[in-house]
């Protein structure tokens, strides 16, 4: 058990049926009154983001998740399936729980899944991955006193914006947390 005053951001625990991780948290203590925990929180199995106030005293089930390396192999549509790295095993994944990760996910890429009594309940990309630039229009250089940029598809269906001198064929390295342009690894 865990009191909502020793909850820290990234701590999982279990409240109504639900799994929880912290994201934010804050304590004030009022005058006289008692002291009051704000946490902001996250459904590890929607996706869903609320706000909740406690008491410091609330108690709650923590949970432990146990985190596997894996490498992504195929999907079949609905399922995107996993192979353990130590024990070969290959788990499918509804597509629901990845969101809009699919776009960053590349045949042989590996990473972390947490599990919660065998049930994958969490996806962790890597912070980069390098992808294959499809289609982009060809950059002509004009009046442009900025980096000029435009859209880039990628192997995996993302778009992103480009500097104007990423041609199609280039490998590009993409921030999966924001969905950005990093840097041109490889030309064409």
């Amino acid at each position: 058990m865990i009191a909502a005053g020793d909850m820290r951001p990234g701590t999982v625990f279990e409240m109504d049926g639900e799994l929880y991780r912290v994201l934010t948290h804050s304590q004030t203590h009022l005058g006289r009154g008692s002291a009051t925990v704000r946490v902001k929180l996250r459904n590890l199995r929607s996706g869903a983001t609320i706000e909740r106030t406690f008491s410091p005293t609330d108690r709650f089930q923590d949970v432990r998740l146990e985190s596997r390396k894996m490498e992504y192999i195929y999907n079949d549509g609905d399922f995107y399936y996993f192979m353990d790295l130590e024990t070969y095993e290959q788990p499918g994944v509804p597509a629901s729980l990845l969101g809009d990760q699919v776009k960053f996910l590349k045949e042989g890429m590996q990473l972390e899944i947490a599990f919660y009594e065998g049930e994958a309940i969490e996806i962790e990309l890597p912070p980069t991955v390098d992808l294959e630039v499809t289609y982009t229009e060809p950059g002509f250089a004009g009046d442009t006193a900025q980096g000029a940029t435009k859209p880039a598809e990628l192997e995996t269906g993302l778009t992103v914006n480009v500097p104007l001198f990423v041609n199609t064929g280039d490998i590009i390295r993409v921030d999966t947390r924001t969905g950005e342009y990093v840097t041109r690894v490889k030309s064409a």
